[in-house]
């Protein structure tokens, strides 16, 4: 089978942080695909990785590479911004299988009020969406955005900004659960983040740093059925990421409609290859559970070497 996969920050050159993650993500998808016998084609300014045969793209001509290119493939996955990866699914639905989330999923995991909104209005556990001032303390971030960029806690101001959302902070473990789901679901990890929290003039940011797979506590199954229902009701398919504080019980905070940067721990401690599970979700039947051996801490900073 010929697997497309493409990665915006890679696919444009985008330096930093996000381009470190992105090739990381990549490269352990193209390697898992190689691994089981696959044709795999990526997209990339400039960077290539050890599987898979590289498409050359930059900024303005990503699309229109992303769809000739999953004109000519049996099977397709991006990965992108929240604003942009809606956009970027229809591309792969419109001309191959699509492996990840329907753009539809995508849009609304992304916005995170109206994820927010249809997770509470399904009996999810969410935190209360505050909208006026509040002598408590509340959690604003981005609409849109990802690794907890943007992200503080507040006591006051809350910022009238469209762009923003506010809610209420939640008390506990900082967590996350990678999951494969479609036709049925299958919780493959529940993951610790490792958040670093600053104060920064009397507001608290909160620095993603990285995660400890997988991360074994007595209330796996309590998290794991919460995230269940959370994928059911937004319609997500293939892999997806659920971020999680589990305080008197679980609290769905983000859904992340896409491989996350979790993925780099679970295979190495998952028994199947994270390639084939995404494939038996679309063209056959997932396994009723996986098994996790030992353990994988990373940080941000690790991702070099990982790749």
């Amino acid at each position: 089978m010929k697997i497309l996969l493409a990665e915006y920050a890679m696919g444009i050159g985008l330096g930093g942080t996000l381009l470190l993650e992105g090739r990381a993500m990549l490269s352990t998808l193209a390697d898992s695909f190689q691994r089981l016998g696959h044709e795999v084609t990526y997209l990339t300014a400039e960077s290539i990785l050890k599987s898979g045969q590289p498409v050359i793209s930059n900024e303005s001509s990503f699309e229109d590479v992303l769809e000739k290119n999953a004109l000519e493939c049996d099977a397709g996955l991006v990965i992108g911004p929240d604003e942009l990866l809606g956009d970027l699914t229809e591309i792969i639905e419109s001309n191959t299988v699509n492996l990840g989330c329907p753009a539809t999923s995508v849009r609304n995991c992304a916005d995170k009020l109206a994820c927010t909104q249809i997770l509470g209005s399904g009996s999810v556990n969410v935190p209360e969406i505050v909208s006026t001032g509040s002598d408590k303390r509340y959690v604003i971030k981005p609409r849109y955005g990802c690794a907890s960029e943007g992200v503080r806690m507040c006591t006051s101001n809350i910022n009238g900004n469209d762009e923003y959302i506010a809610t209420e902070y939640i008390e506990g473990e900082h967590l996350s659960v990678s999951m494969i789901c479609g036709q049925s679901t299958l919780p493959l990890s529940l993951n610790k983040q490792l958040i670093d929290i600053i104060d920064d003039n009397g507001d608290t940011i909160f620095d993603y740093k990285g995660n400890q797979v997988p991360y074994r506590a007595e209330y796996q199954n309590e998290v794991f059925q919460e995230a269940k229902r959370t994928v059911e009701i937004l319609g997500c398919n293939g892999y997806v990421g659920i971020d999680i504080v589990y305080g008197d019980r679980p609290y769905v905070i983000d859904v992340n409609p896409r491989p996350t940067t979790a993925i780099f721990g679970l295979v190495r401690t998952l028994n199947y290859e994270i390639g084939e599970l995404l494939l038996m979700n679309m063209f056959g039947e997932l396994p009723p559970s996986v098994t996790l051996e030992g353990e994988c801490s990373f940080t941000k900073d690790d991702i070099e070497d990982i790749i």
